[in-house]
């Protein structure tokens, strides 16, 4: 892993509604929430690169973000698509060729840690993805469409809930993404672009923690989870 270049792709496109503006902008434990991850991945030893995909107006906002918490990292920022997964493409197209792996992140997944993504790093090879989810807790029904008639119970032993940073070769993932523009697929997360073009996909286990903030509690857990963050560090400097 430590002799692979990687790139990591960071997904701060949107408008925020929720929260009256993007809310990768919003700010969380004294930084604005997007920085927590570009300051994590910053860090890890073999990212050598980082590309941005955002709305148009917060371009260069984005650009000064990653100097200030990634400085040390090569950065580019691109205008998101219309879609999650056309503003992964964007973002493709601008991993250098050096970049031999690549993971793609959302934005507002602050609390993702750097052991974790060290860990979905080793599990890739050629032909071989992975991505960071967390075992399902509840017990998970399956309901008839329009109707609130339960149809199954699923074995919850057998399901994960899926995560970011997804991982793959960069030759993989392009190739993955090149399918779906063939054959018109929109899937909600890369890891599922690998596997309909044959990839096999991997979970590397990870914490709770790691969850998107959607709402406004999400954003009130993840103030409170970053604040002892910050002093479990400070405290053990």
């Amino acid at each position: 892993m430590s002799e692979r270049r990687w790139c990591a792709i960071v997904v701060a496109a949107g408008r925020g509604q929720r929260f009256g503006r993007p809310k990768q902008l919003v700010e969380l434990a004294g930084k604005p929430m997007v920085a927590w991850s570009l300051e994590t991945f910053g860090t890890i030893v073999g990212v050598s690169n980082l590309v941005i995909a955002t709305e148009s107006e917060y371009i260069n906002v984005m650009q000064q973000l990653a100097s200030t918490y990634a400085p040390h990292v090569t950065c580019a920022v691109v205008p998101g698509g219309e879609t999650r997964q056309a503003s992964v493409r964007a973002a493709l197209a601008q991993v250098p060729e050096r970049c031999e792996g690549v993971f793609v992140h959302d934005g507002a997944r602050p609390l993702v840690r750097a052991l974790d993504v060290r860990a979905g790093m080793r599990a890739i090879r050629p032909g071989v993805g992975a991505l960071l989810a967390a075992p399902v807790v509840d017990t998970i029904k399956v309901v008839a469409p329009g109707s609130a008639r339960v149809t199954q119970t699923l074995d919850r032993s057998t399901l994960w809930a899926a995560q970011t940073p997804q991982f793959a070769m960069t030759r993989d993932l392009r190739a993955a993404h090149a399918q779906a523009v063939r054959d018109g697929a929109d899937v909600t997360d890369d890891a599922a672009l690998l596997e309909r073009s044959g990839i096999e996909v991997v979970i590397v286990p990870s914490s709770e923690e790691n969850f998107k903030v959607t709402h406004a509690f999400d954003r009130d857990r993840a103030e409170v989870l970053l604040r002892d963050r910050v002093v479990t560090q400070r405290s053990s400097a």
